[in-house]
């Protein structure tokens, strides 16, 4: 990026941004045939403020990897019954087999925001999550998942901008919610909570990295070169699906004897 003579940064420039773009879900591809070849599974937790920009760094790195082997989870409010359940329960049944990778769009770190800053739980219920919480994710890399966990910063002018942007764009209301509007009066209290939550699930099995998102393009391009340097090991060959061409009797079969079958094929 360019520093202009007023001291202020750039933002990162669309052109350059798909390029740099481009040799990362590359490099995904790489990580996505490594997973296949050896079995290995990766689960990478994305939290952050509202507008931080979860979803579209999430879109980044989905975007050119096979749908059947990379997931998004994002949980909707749990029912009555999931109420009930140990709180980790139900997040167990979306973790990742042999060869994939899931991206949790949000997690079970609900409870220790959201939740907790809105009311939805009680103090007892947050302290029992951040004392569970590290045995939980200790458990998930014994067993040798890959677990990632990124917190995505965002400072208040530019969540209240997005906010903004969000009300006046259709194609965006949708992510607007009547918690959102209520989640703007406690900026503070977010910040509180969670520099509790950092405090108490940042351990050395399962750290958490925050990344500016300020620029979310920059933003992104950042997250997921550290998530591809923390899987150094990832090469393996790749098996090319060859096509050797259709003979004419073939061809003939298929278009018909009337047609020619290279002038049918243009």
């Amino acid at each position: 990026m360019k520093v202009p003579k007023n001291g202020k940064v750039d933002k990162l420039g669309k052109v350059e941004y798909f390029e740099k773009l481009g040799v990362l879900q590359l490099e995904l591809n790489d990580v996505a045939r490594w997973l296949q070849h050896t079995g290995r599974r990766i689960a990478v937790v994305i939290e952050g403020r509202d507008t931080a920009g979860k979803g579209g760094v999430i879109a980044a790195i989905a975007e050119t990897l096979n749908p059947r082997q990379c997931r998004t989870v994002a949980l909707a409010k749990p029912s009555e019954r999931e109420a009930t359940q140990w709180y980790f329960q139900r997040y167990v049944a979306h973790l990742p087999a042999a060869g994939e990778i899931v991206l949790f769009d949000r997690s079970w770190y609900n409870r220790a925001g959201v939740e907790r800053v809105m009311g939805f739980c009680s103090e007892a219920q947050t302290k029992a999550f951040l004392r569970q919480a590290p045995a939980f994710e200790s458990l998930l890399v014994d067993d040798g998942i890959l677990l990632f966990k990124y917190w995505l910063t965002v400072d208040q002018a530019q969540q209240e901008e997005r906010f903004a942007e969000r009300q006046a764009d259709p194609l965006k209301r949708w992510k607007l919610s009547s918690i959102d509007v209520k989640a703007r009066e406690k900026y503070a209290e977010y910040g509180r909570a969670r520099d509790v939550m950092l405090k108490a699930t940042h351990t050395d099995k399962a750290p958490w990295t925050l990344v500016d998102f300020n620029d979310q393009r920059l933003g992104r391009l950042t997250m997921i070169r550290h998530l591809l340097d923390q899987i150094p090991d990832r090469k393996v060959p790749e098996t090319l699906v060859e096509f050797p061409p259709l003979g004419h009797a073939l061809l003939r079969e298929r278009y018909g004897t009337s047609q020619k079958p290279i002038k049918a094929l243009k």
